[in-house]
């Protein structure tokens, strides 16, 4: 198979694979099979679409591969009788492909959110509901997933054989949770989604520095959560962050593909209707309830956003919103977060010790930002060496080529 036949049809598959998962899974009740079963279709599209080439509906022709794979499966099992009853379908296995997805919606029509809410689960733990999810829905590795959470490779690996486990020793009805029972799983919903617009933000490892469809397909799953849950204020600021963020894409690149930073950013190529949307989500949120993390998140986007140039950014009310933050959502992370904008706001000199400090947490220790956060202040403060070492660190353990390169030509610079 020729490399560019095969990688065209590797993309098409990853495009589908959510899909081919959230179809299956209330087919035959069973995580880790209805993952089975998804690597099954691909594994024999990579075989049959070279010579016969791609369909017109991909997803659909995978689909019903993956079908036809469980009635073989089920057809020599002698557990057949029983599926055909926990499934409740009076017809023969022939006919599988007649099942009517819809008729257990509950009231999500979208399936990707469906099954989101079926797999946030409350037998399972909030990190293993996210891991789980993230990779079989969210399309990302175990390995980006690891690095989202700041943890061991190993651990997620973990997190998601289990969670796959407890599932099915629990016998969980992979059915939609009623409208009582969503609130009590929402959280977990929503830090699937933030987490999935993240990696395609900035993507965590690869050769490109965003995925923008990932981006896209947090953002619509976003928004049909708000109007599916109106009078959530949390829902409403994620979608707020994320139609935000969003409206940098175009800016964030070079025309080779190289980072650009905020600050240095075109403004003009904003998409400024992606920010009033985010402005107007912005207000819902403030105006349905309590400030919460997303909520404020949003509001710290929206300081970068109203500002026509970056000289003009309100860093003092950045630095007082990431105080609320620290308040209610406190974590390393917020706490870097929050040290950049002191060095915006007050100085170099007066976030360094912030840094400093933070080198002494563990979860931090191999995060690439925090020595390429205190290269940037080193440089600032005119200590050149100190920051060249810094952004050679920060290059070393980031596994993103084009951050890669981006930290090296920065290190090259305190040499000049």
């Amino acid at each position: 198979m020729a490399s560019e036949t095969k990688q065209a049809i590797e993309a098409v598959c990853r495009i589908e694979w959510a899909r081919l998962i959230a179809g299956l899974v209330p087919i035959v009740r069973d995580v880790g099979l209805a993952e089975e079963l998804a690597q099954d279709a691909v594994v024999i599209a990579l075989e049959r679409w070279p010579e016969s080439g791609v369909p017109e509906k991909p997803g659909a022709w995978l689909m019903a591969t993956a079908k036809h794979r469980a009635i073989d499966l089920f057809r020599r099992n002698e557990r057949l009788r029983v599926k055909v009853e926990e499934l409740g379908h009076a017809l023969e296995w022939q006919d599988i492909d007649d099942i009517d997805l819809d008729a257990i919606d509950h009231g999500i029509d979208d399936p990707l959110l469906r099954l989101i809410f079926v797999a946030c689960h409350p037998v399972l733990s909030a990190e293993a509901r996210i891991a789980l999810t993230l990779r079989l829905l969210g399309g990302l590795s175990t390995e980006e997933i690891a690095r989202a959470f700041l943890v061991p490779v190993p651990t997620v690996a973990q997190r998601i054989v289990r969670a796959k486990r407890s599932l099915t020793v629990a016998r969980v009805p992979f059915e939609v949770p009623g409208k009582s029972e969503r609130p009590e799983r929402l959280t977990s919903v929503l830090d699937v989604l933030y987490l999935i617009f993240n990696e395609g933000y900035t993507a965590t490892a690869g050769d490109d520095w965003i995925r923008p469809s990932l981006c896209e397909e947090a953002l619509r799953l976003g928004r049909t959560l708000a109007e599916l849950m109106p009078d959530e204020p949390e829902v409403h600021g994620l979608v707020a962050l994320m139609e935000i963020q969003a409206s940098r894409l175009r800016a964030r690149t070079g025309a080779s593909g190289e980072p650009i930073l905020l600050l240095d950013q075109d403004r003009s190529r904003w998409d400024y209707l992606l920010i009033r949307r985010g402005l107007a989500a912005l207000a819902r949120a403030r105006a349905a309830g309590p400030l919460g993390p997303y909520t404020v998140q949003a509001a710290i986007a929206a300081c970068h956003a109203v500002a026509r140039t970056a000289e003009e950014t309100d860093w003092e009310q950045i630095v007082a919103l990431y105080d609320v933050l620290n308040e209610i959502a406190p974590s390393p992370i917020v706490a870097l977060n929050r040290a950049v904008a002191v060095g915006m706001a007050f100085g170099p000199a007066e976030a360094l010790p912030l840094v400093d400090d933070l080198g002494r947490e563990p979860a931090l220790t191999a995060y690439h930002l925090l020595p390429s956060i205190r290269g940037d202040l080193l440089h600032k403060l005119g200590r050149r060496d100190e920051a060249r070492a810094d952004f050679e660190r920060a290059a070393s353990l980031t596994q993103n080529a084009r951050e890669r390169a981006f930290l090296l030509e920065r290190a090259r610079a305190c040499l000049s």
